[in-house]
């Protein structure tokens, strides 16, 4: 009789997600990627281009770095990324950490939920999976 009760709340609530009633928190959403196995970014509609050192999204063209031939690097940032080169050494706990406060107050988020979402997107980028 609960799993019969649970079943119908959640898809209540996930129709409720549907029709924009409402939306999953942070911790949903990386708990429904999970299970349904597929990127967290896509269950968040990220842009397709967003720094693959900090997650950034790209909203001006100004905002890429630069490679060490002075070309556009179209995957980094000019914050994490600059003639070639990452700009500074640090550690994904410390990435979270200092990016989490400008992503809750650019998305109208907690700090808490800002942090989450980085410990699950940050895994996925490019400087973190090949351990640069």
């Amino acid at each position: 009789m609960f799993q019969r009760q649970s079943n119908k709340l959640n898809q209540r609530t996930v129709s409720r997600w549907e029709t924009g009633a409402t939306e999953p928190g942070i911790d949903m959403i990386k708990l429904i990627a999970r299970e349904l196995d597929v990127p967290i970014t896509e269950l968040l509609d990220m842009p397709e281009h967003y720094c693959q050192s900090c997650g950034m999204m790209f909203t001006a063209p100004d905002q890429h770095g630069h490679n060490a031939d002075g070309s556009e690097a179209e995957d980094f940032c000019r914050w994490c990324y600059e003639d070639g080169a990452y700009t500074y050494e640090t550690t994904m706990d410390e990435m979270i950490e200092d990016c989490a406060p400008r992503m809750a107050e650019a998305m109208g988020w907690t700090v808490d939920e800002s942090a989450s979402l980085l410990g699950a997107v940050l895994p996925t980028l490019r400087r973190w999976k090949d351990g640069e």
